[in-house]
């Protein structure tokens, strides 16, 4: 006795998945044993088209078949799943619900969807059932289904190897080697049209789909040889996963015992997958035409002369009154479509124009971001202009807060001006970005402005503090740093007072404060500190200079004459002194009252260690001042350090130890050239030898008379020659001085007497009415005349010769 078909409904009519069903069947089949040796076959196709009578007679399996005498209806619900028999390996065969049903309508085609797209996700043969007279045609050929379930199955699930065996029914006189071209040309045209993933674009038809097609004779006209013709392609499924069989090269297969898991799982996806709940045929229809009124209306937008003025002018500058005019334009637009589509299915119009709404705002986005550009732009330049006008009258912080508020105000204004009615666009982030450029610009201009106001002070106290530190350290006197700190302390407390005072506008925080008056400060220190450096990169010459000062001048600031009675050791000692002490004063920087022995140190080691009673070599090694360092005094403060103290010392020493030489050799030379008396043996001498020639002239007035108008013209020319004086540069020196001008000397006496002597004497009425202090006058004027006058100089009186009365 033949075994019972095994079967079961895998999925009912309403899409619930029968699990608890499948497992059974299964089970009874002992599918887990098969492992990847078995094989799923599946049919689709036209409702009350054969396919349950082809699958019986083909597998011998139990579907239930249509009872033509009771008319043509749904035979089949749902999918149905049996176990061929007599078939290597084990092969599953799928009933599925025929599609084109009017049980569904044209509604509800979403099931035929589905259970078509599960049965190329789970099968490995998929057998197309369809009339002879439907090939070429659309619906009834099955092309939207197949063009639907081919993109929705490359998207969703991995490629697999199925193939698509097409069933010709009734077959005509028209021979299947015409028929077959023509399907497989309508296959490869829908799978070219479907949209492919990025990755499928070039993928072939052949990588996911082996195309066969076979013809039969129809079963009523010809059930004998519709018998035989299903006979032989019984055969084609023996072994069909074998290596040439109809599923020879399939991909991708699962194995027996996950079959079910598997299945459920394609089902899962299946049916959450929206893409296939396809519109009805109204739909469809409103779908394309709702579609097409929508690009007309938008390229109509597009062309529109109004708005490509309102594009092209926000391009360039801010347009007032654009978001009620733009809007009025799309209300205008989405009427239009309205009025077109207004007999169309309400859910699909409704949909097309929010799509039509969205691509208008698309296009209008552009223009309106363009607009709060220059909106931004504009209100940005008008707030620095204010601004700057604002700080002449208000203080810095009230001037800022005022601006940035009026401003902010403005830009809403205009923002709103700007928004469209169709969409709330939100302009936050344009405001803020005009904030922050605003802020920034309030930030550059304060720290301009402070800028300026520290600079400002600090000019003053660089001013107030630069020529008086360096004329005090010029000076250099125990008083020198003391007087420093306080001309510091008052000129840095009155330019602290004064930015403070001006810095208050701002209203800046505590620490901002803190630290631009602590600059300031920093500053005068700074100032001080710099001119000390500068004044020690010259302290030899201000060494040299006040050594100099006072070595060469005496107390009443006069040129010293070097006469023989001046002290040089003493004038030569205070002068070293004061020199010392310019060093000492220069060698560090004394802004703190810190206590130093700077003074002492150099006195001890420079001044000390020149006497006599110093030069002990273990006094020597025990130098104070091989030193890189003062005591109690920090590096950074240090302007000359002790080792450099004692370099200049040697330097100074030795640059103006000329100068003593000088003096003491002028003061050498003073004294010989003012001795100018004999020697005392010599005058005794002259005295007793001359003692008759003395006693002649007594005797004799004559000889006294020439002598002494010879002692007169001698005076004269000694005067005139100013002989002394040149017998000071040395002996030949002043003969030769001297004989180059004792002639013209000569000429300018007698010269002078010729003169005097051709003057006419004055009436002796004129001299007896002339009051006797005119008299005196005259008298005097002929003494200077004609006596010998007698004229000061810096060497002594000079004497010019009489004229005989």
């Amino acid at each position: 006795m033949e075994e019972p078909c095994l079967s079961t409904q895998l999925i009912d009519g309403d899409g619930v998945f029968n699990v608890s069903g499948l497992e059974s069947f299964l089970k009874e089949v002992k599918l887990a044993e098969c492992g990847l040796s078995y094989a799923v076959v599946s049919i689709m196709g036209p409702q009350s088209s054969g396919k349950s009578t082809l699958l019986n007679h083909l597998f011998r399996t139990n579907f239930r078949e249509m009872d033509a005498f009771r008319g043509r209806s749904q035979t089949t619900k749902g999918i149905w799943m049996a176990q061929a028999k007599n078939i290597e390996p084990c092969t599953l065969v799928m009933d599925l619900e025929g599609t084109d049903g009017r049980e569904r309508g044209e509604d509800d085609t979403a099931f035929e969807k589905q259970s078509a797209l599960f049965a190329l996700a789970v099968s490995d043969i998929v057998l197309i059932n369809m009339w002879c007279h439907d090939i070429g045609r659309e619906q009834a050929a099955n092309k939207p289904l197949l063009k639907t379930v081919f993109q929705v199955m490359m998207r969703l699930f991995s490629p697999r190897k199925t193939t698509m065996l097409f069933v010709i029914r009734d077959k005509s006189k028209t021979p299947l080697e015409n028929l077959e071209p023509i399907l497989r040309e309508d296959i490869q045209k829908i799978w070219d049209g479907v949209p492919k993933p990025h990755a499928h674009k070039e993928t072939p038809l052949s990588d996911f789909f082996n195309v066969q097609v076979v013809a039969l004779n129809s079963y009523e006209e010809k059930e004998e040889l519709f018998k035989e013709q299903v006979s032989s392609l019984r055969d084609r499924f023996q072994h069909s996963i074998a290596p040439g069989g109809l599923a020879g090269d399939r991909r991708g297969v699962v194995p027996a015992s996950g079959f079910s898991f598997s299945s459920q799982h394609f089902w899962k996806v299946i049916k959450e997958n929206k893409d296939l709940d396809l519109p009805a045929h109204k739909v469809m229809v409103a779908t394309v035409r709702c579609e097409e009124i929508g690009n007309e209306k938008l390229a109509s937008f597009t062309a529109d002369e109004e708005w490509q003025q309102f594009e092209e002018a926000v391009q360039s500058d801010y347009v007032p009154g654009f978001g009620k005019h733009i809007s009025s334009l799309l209300d205008r637009c989405l009427s239009e479509y309205d009025m077109e589509a207004i007999y169309f299915d309400e859910g699909v119009r409704t949909s097309k124009r929010q799509q039509l709404e969205s691509k208008l705002l698309q296009l209008v986005n552009p223009a309106y971001q363009s607009l709060l550009g220059h909106l931004r732009a504009r209100t940005l330049e008008a707030f620095k202009d204010s601004f700057e006008k604002a700080l002449e009258k208000d203080g810095f912080a009230v001037a800022a807060r005022d601006s940035v508020r009026i401003f902010l105000e403005k830009f809403d204004k205009g923002s709103e001006d700007a928004t469209i009615q169709q969409v709330n666009w939100d302009s936050s982030k344009v405001r803020d970005k005009l904030k922050r450029d605003i802020e920034a610009h309030v930030v550059s201009v304060r720290a301009t402005k402070l800028s300026e106001l520290c600079a400002g002070y600090e000019g003053k106290l660089t001013k107030a503090l630069a020529e008086p530190v360096e004329a005090l350290l010029d000076s250099a006197s125990e008083e020198t740093w003391p007087a420093i700190r306080k001309l510091l302390q008052r000129e840095t407390k009155a330019a602290v007072s004064g930015l403070e005072s001006a810095i208050s506008t701002f209203e800046l925080d505590e620490a901002t404060e803190k630290e631009l008056l602590s600059r300031l400060e920093n500053h005068g220190r700074g100032v001080v500190e710099s001119k000390a450096k500068e004044e020690a990169a010259r302290v030899l010459i201000r060494m040299k200079d006040r050594f100099s000062m006072l070595f060469s001048r005496d107390a009443d600031s006069m040129p010293r004459v070097w006469t023989g009675k001046e002290d040089i050791k003493a004038i030569t000692k205070t002068a070293r002194s004061a020199s010392m002490k310019l060093l000492s004063t220069m060698a560090a920087i004394r802004l703190d009252e810190d206590g130093d022995s700077i003074d002492n140190t150099l006195s001890l080691a420079l001044v000390d260690a020149a006497r006599p009673g110093t030069t002990d070599r273990s006094i020597q090694s025990l130098d104070p001042l091989a030193s890189s360092s003062w005591e109690r005094v920090p590096e950074e403060r240090t302007l000359i350090s002790p080792v450099q103290c004692k370099s200049l010392w040697r330097q100074f020493k030795a640059e103006t130890e000329y100068t003593v030489t000088q003096a003491i050799a002028a003061q050498e030379a003073n004294k010989r050239n003012n001795n100018w008396l004999p020697p005392p043996w010599a005058l005794a001498a002259m005295a007793v030898l001359g003692f008759n020639e003395f006693m002649t002239l007594l005797r004799n007035p004559f000889y006294l008379a020439v002598m002494f108008v010879i002692f007169l013209v001698g005076k004269a020319l000694w005067v005139q020659l100013d002989i002394a004086n040149e017998f000071r540069n040395g002996f030949l020196p002043a003969l030769l001085s001297l004989s180059t001008k004792f002639v013209p000397t000569i000429m300018n006496i007698l010269k002078r007497l010729a003169d005097a002597g051709a003057e006419p004497p004055a009436p002796q009425r004129e001299m007896e009415l002339q009051p006797k202090s005119t008299r005196n006058s005259s008298n005097s004027n002929v003494t200077s005349a004609g006596s010998s006058s007698i004229t000061s100089s810096e060497n002594g009186p000079e004497y010019s010769s009489p004229i005989a009365q």
